[in-house]
């Protein structure tokens, strides 16, 4: 028997059906030290599939950026200058992820900060930095086994299955709405429904209908890096029933940043 989907308030990354919160920081924290230890045996300029030009010089530094930023709109403070670079990559990773965690374990959950969503409780940078670090990982790990196919089977990310649909839920409750705010993509003319083979748990992208006029069904893993075009439908081995065509327009368009 499975257990409901769990429902997560987009503004804070936090469950608001009673049920337990994922533990975000020490997420945050241990992907991290995933992060910053893989960085060494890693070819500065090794190519990173499925991030474009990018190099893992270029991937490092924008992942330590991004936690400097972070740090900043927690505090509601413009963050300080960096510089151009380039950098020491270990040394300057370890320094930004320390400010991250130190700057979002001294401030209460509740605490007003700067988010994506506008003003909102810091727990959100919480949540988002988690999942920002654990994409990220898979892309480091996949630039040095050259696919991203062979990281599950080679050089697993030690995150549960809980945790990659959390990541779901983000791009479906928090990224896609906001992209479709900005003006960045069209919603889905029909809904679409996302489900975590592995846990039974499901989203619906699009209008409110009687039923999904499409079905895209993953392990929750395989799911998440489908939605943050990581993996395609086939590598991911997914299954679509339905409107095909209709999964292929979402997956096309700007889900997240």
């Amino acid at each position: 028997m499975t257990s409901p989907t769990p429902v997560v308030d987009p503004g804070s990354g936090r469950r608001t059906d009673g049920g337990a919160d994922l533990d975000h920081l020490d997420r945050l924290a241990a992907l991290q030290e995933a992060f910053l230890a893989d960085v060494p045996g890693a070819d500065p300029r090794g190519h990173v599939p499925a991030c474009g030009r990018w190099t893992v010089a270029q991937l490092v530094t924008h992942v330590g950026r991004i936690h400097h930023w972070a740090s900043g709109q927690a505090r509601r403070h413009q963050e300080t200058p960096l510089g151009r670079g380039p950098f020491d990559l270990a040394p300057f990773y370890a320094a930004q992820a320390a400010e991250l965690r130190s700057t979002l374990a001294d401030l209460p959950p509740d605490t007003p900060s700067w988010t994506l969503l506008g003003t909102g409780p810091v727990s959100f940078w919480h949540r988002r930095q988690a999942h920002e670090t654990l994409v990220h990982l898979h892309d480091l790990r996949a630039s040095v086994l050259g696919s991203g196919r062979l990281v599950a089977p080679e050089r697993p990310i030690d995150a549960g299955p809980p945790v990659w649909a959390d990541a779901v839920d983000e791009v479906v409750r928090m990224f896609a709405p906001r992209q479709v705010e900005l003006g960045r993509m069209t919603a889905p003319g029909a809904p679409v429904r996302l489900t975590a083979t592995d846990l039974g748990w499901s989203w619906d992208l699009g209008p409110e209908a009687h039923g999904p006029a499409a079905v895209l069904q993953a392990p929750a893993r395989e799911l998440a890096l489908v939605l943050w075009r990581r993996l395609t439908p086939v590598e991911a081995g997914a299954r679509i029933d339905g409107d095909a065509g209709l999964v292929a327009d979402l997956l096309a368009a700007r889900l997240v940043p």
